[in-house]
C-alpha cells in the first residue's frame, strides 16, 4: 500500500476544487447539490459511495434522531464537565463526549451487527447459530451486544419503532430476522423476555441497507454530536456542570 501511493502520490476522491468550483466527488457542490440534496444524502454517498433511495433516506434519518439524545448520559456528563472547565471552546466539550461512544453505551450497534452478519450468514443453519449465541452469552454471564436496557422494560419502544419502519420501508431483511432470532434464543437461554434495545434495531436496520459494521459506529458519532450540541446549549441557558461538581463533591466531602 505504501509503496503504491509512493508511485502516484496521496489523494483523495471526497473532494476536489479549482478556483471557480468544487466537487463532492462527481458531485458539483454548488450546482448539484446545495438546495438539492439533503445532509444524510450527502453524507452516504461520500461515506458508501451511493445515494440512498427515498426509503433508506427515511430509515436513516430515523436511526439519526433515535441516536442523538438519551439524558445524562456518561457522554453527556463529560461534555457538560469539560465545557464548565473550557467554556470558550464548544469543541472541546463536544470532543470529550464523544470519547463515551464505545462498547458500553452508544456504540455498541458495532458488535451487534457482528453477531446479526454471522447468523445471517449461516442461512438455513440461522436458528441454531442464534441458539449457540445465545447459549455463549448466558454460560459467560455477559450482556449481549444490542440487548438489554436499565429503564426500558419489556421493550424498548425506540427498538419497536425502528424495526416497525424498516418493515414499512421493505428494507426489513436478513439481518432483522437475525435479530428476531437471536431475541427468540436469549429469552430462552434466560428464561425470561430480554428487550432488544435501541442499537440492536440500528445494527440491523444498518446492516439490511449494506452499512459495514465497522462503519456503524459513526453514525452514533454523527447523531450523538448533535445531541452534545444541544446539552451545551442547554448548558448555557441552564447551567447543571457546577451543580454535578458540587454534587459529587460533597458526597466525597461527607464522612463515611
Amino acid at each position: 500500500m505504501k509503496a503504491c501511493i509512493e508511485q502516484r502520490g496521496p489523494r483523495s476522491r471526497l473532494c476536489s476544487f479549482n478556483e471557480r468550483e468544487i466537487h463532492y466527488g462527481q458531485e458539483n457542490l454548488v450546482d448539484s447539490l446545495l438546495g438539492k440534496a439533503s445532509f444524510v444524502d450527502v453524507f452516504i454517498k461520500q461515506t458508501l459511495g451511493r445515494m440512498p433511495d427515498e426509503a433508506e433516506s427515511r430509515m436513516l434519518e430515523a436511526v439519526l434522531i433515535v441516536l442523538m439524545e438519551h439524558g445524562l448520559t456518561p457522554s453527556a456528563i463529560a461534555t457538560r464537565m469539560v465545557y464548565l472547565s473550557s467554556p470558550e471552546n464548544l469543541q472541546s466539550g463536544v470532543a470529550a463526549g464523544l470519547l463515551a461512544v464505545g462498547s458500553q453505551f452508544v456504540g455498541t450497534m458495532e458488535p451487534a451487527a457482528g453477531l446479526l452478519v454471522e447468523i445471517a450468514a449461516a442461512q438455513e443453519q440461522a436458528p441454531q447459530v442464534a441458539r449457540q449465541i445465545a447459549r455463549q452469552f448466558r454460560e459467560k454471564r455477559a450482556a449481549v451486544p444490542g440487548f438489554g436496557h436499565h429503564l426500558h422494560r419489556p421493550d424498548d419502544p425506540r427498538a419497536a419503532a425502528l424495526l416497525a419502519l424498516a418493515a414499512d420501508c421493505g428494507l426489513a431483511g436478513a439481518h432483522c430476522h437475525a435479530l428476531k432470532l437471536l431475541s427468540e434464543q436469549i429469552d430462552e437461554a434466560a428464561g425470561r423476555h430480554i428487550t432488544i434495545n435501541a442499537t440492536g434495531a440500528v445494527a440491523a436496520v444498518l446492516a439490511d441497507m449494506n452499512v459495514p459494521a465497522s462503519l456503524m459506529r459513526g453514525f452514533a458519532v454523527l447523531a450523538r454530536t448533535a445531541g452534545l450540541i444541544s446539552h451545551i446549549a442547554e448548558e448555557q441557558r441552564e447551567p447543571l456542570g457546577r451543580y454535578i461538581w458540587d454534587l459529587v463533591d460533597q458526597q466525597l466531602s461527607e464522612p463515611a
